[in-house]
């Protein structure tokens, strides 16, 4: 048993010392999982890294209960995710400007970032993909959402390499389909 997950099941029960314990152990790994999925976001985002840890952890300590360390880091990649769904969401309200993007007025450059909507619209196929194979679904959001490499996600996942390598390769084409369909 590793120290995260002994920490984990002593947090679970009611330990407050545990929960704070844990935080030092998981957070350096959070950060670089929030960092490679920063890095795939627009420049403006107004969400950085150390918030997305920082929210995810919140979320994360809450009612949760976690087996072991790979369940806490699959839950992590699932809250990551959520939040900047939720994000988008609220960014491409209208109230909050919706589809435009602010551009500093000393550029006349256009500015080039990652549609929100692309995003929303990725988060939807993604619903869609996990009702109908939620194991892929997890792989996808491991890779995308959390930064994890084809062997990273294997072993959180519980499977082979090989075998994350062939989700891996069906579950991106079933994406690109949904999303070519979805954006017609």
């Amino acid at each position: 048993m590793t120290e995260v997950t002994r920490l984990i099941e002593a947090a679970q029960k009611g330990n407050p010392q545990a929960a704070a314990d844990l935080l030092p152990l998981v957070y350096e790994e959070l950060r670089k999982l929030a960092a490679a999925r920063m890095a795939g976001e627009s420049p403006d985002h107004t969400l950085n890294g150390t918030a997305l840890v920082h929210e995810a952890y919140l979320r994360l300590v809450g009612d949760h209960h976690f087996v072991d360390r790979n369940h806490f880091f699959r839950v992590a990649a699932e809250a990551m995710r959520r939040i900047l769904i939720d994000h988008a969401r609220q960014k491409h309200r209208p109230v909050h400007g919706g589809d435009r993007e602010r551009i500093p007025l000393s550029t006349a450059e256009e500015v080039v970032a990652a549609p929100l909507a692309e995003l929303l619209a990725l988060n939807e196929v993604l619903d869609d993909f996990a009702a109908r194979d939620p194991l892929k679904a997890e792989l996808v959001k491991l890779r995308y959402f959390c930064g994890f490499s084809e062997e990273e996600a294997a072993t959180a996942l519980g499977i082979s390499r090989a075998t994350a390598s062939r989700y891996w390769t069906f579950a991106r084409a079933w994406l690109i389909n949904a999303l070519d369909e979805k954006m017609k």
